[in-house]
């Protein structure tokens, strides 16, 4: 049986990097994505696909179960009662190596957005922060490069 995973991406601005997350979340085996807040989605409330999404997507946007919701919170407090393991990824005082982390399934791993990342409110409700070192000069690296490294290590694809 396949273990259960899935994204949650808050407020993640580009297109480009949702669709690139979308190619990537289907490459890894993932369920469902979850976007949050002004992160867009493949089809907009019309029914009118989203140009960006799909060309970087390049058919994963109609092949992955996707859902938009309103509240991150309210996300992570919903998953956790269907008994979710909750994993940001993020730089934080208390966040542990990706490679060390061991995923208890289901789980559900939460990305930040593009420039100021996920917020001490997530943070303080996620079971696990896991962290990807940085050996250059640029503290982090582009979200959806920073999803892909992540899903195939930790979910161990």
């Amino acid at each position: 049986m396949k273990k259960e995973a899935v994204l949650i991406l808050p407020n993640i601005r580009s297109t480009y990097n949702v669709g690139a997350i979308f190619r990537t979340a289907d490459a890894a085996g993932i369920n469902k994505i979850y976007l949050v807040g002004y992160t867009p989605a493949p089809v907009d409330e019309f029914g009118r696909a989203d140009s960006g999404i799909a060309k970087t997507a390049l058919g994963a946007e109609k092949t992955i179960n996707w859902e938009k919701v309103a509240s991150t919170t309210a996300l992570i407090k919903k998953l956790k009662k269907t008994g979710f393991q909750i994993i940001a990824l993020e730089q934080a005082k208390n966040s542990v190596d990706y490679k060390k982390v061991k995923p208890k399934f289901p789980c559900a791993m939460i990305l930040g957005e593009e420039v100021s990342g996920l917020s001490p409110a997530i943070l303080k409700n996620c079971d696990l922060i896991a962290e990807i070192p940085m050996q250059g000069q640029k503290e982090s690296l582009n979200v959806s490069v920073a999803a892909g490294i992540a899903l195939f290590r930790i979910l161990g694809v």
